[in-house]
């Protein structure tokens, strides 16, 4: 198989951009000087190259919405992207799916010390992988040493979880006990709530997190493609319109429909501690397994201003979304583009510092 082209990359789930990615260089500090993000949304049409984009920041003084749309996007003058407006949230399912294992993990109906084996037997057995080795631990926390099943599929084939297993175990693996994002890690782990509840990951979801705080535009579409009224379009990096997609290409790994507000709020709630008891917030938020570059379900992000944010983000076909947050949830941004991703990485980290560092721009 011929490797993927950097532009088909695009189309995988969402790897988190490593800390070097997300450092801002000092021309680009001196270039996105802004007091607020709000003006700096337009750069993600103009120099982002995104058919539109919007942002939602919460804060206790209340809520900011902003929206931009390009002149030149494909096919035609795209849909204004609505506050209300469904969209697809990648990679950001993981932070659901952390949550989830963790208030299992506070019931006691599992411990994050497990094996895969415990729970999933023989799942994992190959000449090269044995599930007794690896820990629901480093799942959460990408160390397992699984190869990611997107690098077969290139996040564009619906498979079943178990298909998504296997093709993974095809593959070469990474070193266990380093970091090494994986897609399958939380496959696994959707596979795992459904086998200690006996209940679908999504049922759980939606009982124990999307249902007490009221996300109303949230939801985990199993097999249906279509998004929920109200939606805009969603174009793949080479202007495809993807707004159609069979959410399987990413299952417990990044198939959540949701809303700028939902995300907010929920983030807020996490990280507020309405969700986890101290003890596995705290578990949560430690990122030594992963060497200080992912906790569980979430990753930090030191900004140049000294304050470290907290969130995720998420990447599929057609959406690029990012949210982040003080360590007390009381302030909570969240952006998307109707695109794979923004094609400048620099304005990712500039929009996070215009919010969360006021004064230092």
């Amino acid at each position: 198989m011929i490797p993927p082209s950097p532009r088909t990359r695009l189309t995988r789930l969402a790897v988190p951009l490593s800390l070097t990615l997300l450092a801002l260089a000092p021309t680009a500090t001196r270039q996105h000087v802004a007091s607020t993000p709000e003006p700096l949304l337009p750069l993600l049409v103009s120099q982002g190259h995104a058919p539109a984009a919007a942002l939602l920041t919460t804060d206790p003084s209340g809520t900011r919405y902003t929206h931009a749309e390009s002149t030149t996007a494909p096919e035609a003058t795209p849909t204004p992207l609505n506050r209300a407006d469904h969209f697809r949230a990648g990679s950001i399912t993981k932070t659901f799916i952390a949550t989830v294992v963790l208030q299992l993990a506070a019931e006691h109906r599992l411990s994050l010390s497990d094996s895969v084996e415990t729970h999933l037997p023989g799942l994992l057995r190959t000449p090269d992988t044995d599930s007794r080795t690896i820990t629901l631990r480093a799942l959460l926390t990408h160390t397992s040493g699984l190869a990611d099943f997107t690098a077969a599929t290139e996040g564009t084939v619906p498979v079943t979880p178990r298909q998504a297993v296997r093709l993974a175990l095809t593959l070469p693996p990474t070193t266990p006990g380093r970091f090494a994002y994986s897609n399958t890690n939380y496959v696994l782990l959707g596979l795992v709530i459904e086998q200690v509840t006996g209940h679908p990951y999504a049922t759980e979801a939606e009982r124990r997190v999307i249902t007490p705080l009221r996300l109303t535009g949230t939801s985990f579409p199993g097999a249906v493609s279509a998004l929920p009224d109200p939606h805009g379009r969603a174009y793949s990096a080479d202007g495809t319109d993807v707004t159609t997609l069979d959410p399987r290409v990413a299952g417990a790994a990044g198939e959540l429909v949701t809303t700028l507000p939902d995300l907010n709020r929920f983030y807020a709630a996490l990280l507020g501690g309405d969700l986890l008891p101290p003890r596995q917030l705290r578990e949560m938020l430690d990122t030594r397994t992963a060497h200080g570059g992912y906790g569980m379900g979430l990753y930090p992000v030191e900004l140049p201003c000294g304050i470290t944010v907290w969130g995720h983000n998420g990447r599929i076909s057609g959406s690029y979304v990012r949210t982040a947050a003080t360590t007390d949830g009381r302030r909570v941004l969240t952006f998307r583009v109707n695109t794979d991703a923004p094609t400048d990485p620099n304005l990712e980290t500039a929009l996070l510092t215009a919010e969360f560092c006021p004064g230092t721009s």
